[in-house]
């Protein structure tokens, strides 16, 4: 057998599991309950929330021109 013969057959096997993978993901996700998926996203959103709120109180960092805008100078007078 060629060596092309191989890589071919790999490729087509490689092909094959993705598609496996894919089709059981979509299984497993079929059968959550309407009411199972909406629980499941109010418990991520709580989980969330309380981080989106103390990443938004903290103060953003400031950068003077030694950070990323001289950087992206001295980039551009090269």
């Amino acid at each position: 057998m060629r060596w092309w013969k191989a890589v071919g057959l790999a490729g087509a096997a490689g092909v094959v599991a993705t598609g496996v993978v894919i089709v059981r993901a979509d299984r497993r996700r079929r059968a959550y309950t309407p009411d199972q998926v909406r629980e499941q996203l109010h418990l991520r959103f709580a989980r969330a929330t309380p981080a989106q709120a103390a990443a938004e109180s903290t103060p953003p960092a400031t950068r003077d021109a030694s950070g990323m805008r001289g950087r992206i100078r001295r980039l551009f007078r090269r």
